[in-house]
């Protein structure tokens, strides 16, 4: 990619602190120069936190293992996605039940899926949320028992991916991002990154 942007990234160490495959190959599409570095984390928040406050305090805690490692000229990118509907905020499932019950809970309805990004370098970080609204048709028991069977969602929050075949039986419309629900909304993430790179990079231009 011929970007001058990214010619000025390849200058540093840009991190994905992530273990999604989904994330890893949304950057790549991007073109953007980057390497994977993965830290388990801690995905539990404390209960007075709402919608967008969780995903933006998990991806800062997903920073957290990280920061002490950190070279001057690295930009670690870590993210946390999650699904509200209603009152309830939907995480990963761990179990073919827990994945069903969710999908139930889904099924006819509107919700949010929303991530959270974090942008850390030695001196400085940098959060921000996307939001993207996505309706799905109501989905039948038979349907939603053979997605989970089928495709193992327990890695997805709300149990489900958007990309795989219940995105194309389930999903009536999205208002958003699509890359977002994905996993990582990447035209925001350019955005970011490059006034990231200019608040605090910017003398390696001259």
């Amino acid at each position: 990619m011929g970007l001058v942007f990214f010619d000025k990234l390849k200058k540093l160490d840009v991190v994905l602190g992530s273990q999604s495959p989904r994330r890893k190959k949304l950057l790549e599409d991007l073109g953007l120069p980057f390497r994977v570095w993965a830290i388990p984390g801690d995905e539990h928040f404390p209960s007075g936190l709402k919608g967008a406050e969780v995903a933006g305090y998990l991806s800062k805690e997903k920073a957290v293992p990280f920061i002490p490692q950190l070279s001057s000229d690295t930009i670690l990118i870590t993210a946390d996605t999650i699904v509200v509907c209603g009152n309830n905020i939907l995480n990963k499932a761990n179990t073919e039940q827990n994945a069903s019950e969710m999908l139930k809970l889904l099924s006819g309805e509107k919700h949010q899926v929303i991530t959270g990004v974090s942008l850390t370098s030695v001196s400085d970080q940098k959060t921000f949320c996307e939001v993207s609204n996505v309706h799905f048709y109501p989905l039948t028991n038979e349907e939603i028992s053979v997605y989970i069977e089928t495709c193992k969602p327990f890695d997805k929050a709300g149990a489900y991916g958007i990309q795989e075949w219940i995105g194309s039986v389930g999903v009536d419309k999205i208002e958003g991002s699509y890359h977002n629900i994905v996993g990582l909304p990447v035209a925001r993430l350019y955005r970011e990154l490059k006034d990231f790179y200019a608040a605090n990079f910017a003398f390696l231009d001259h």
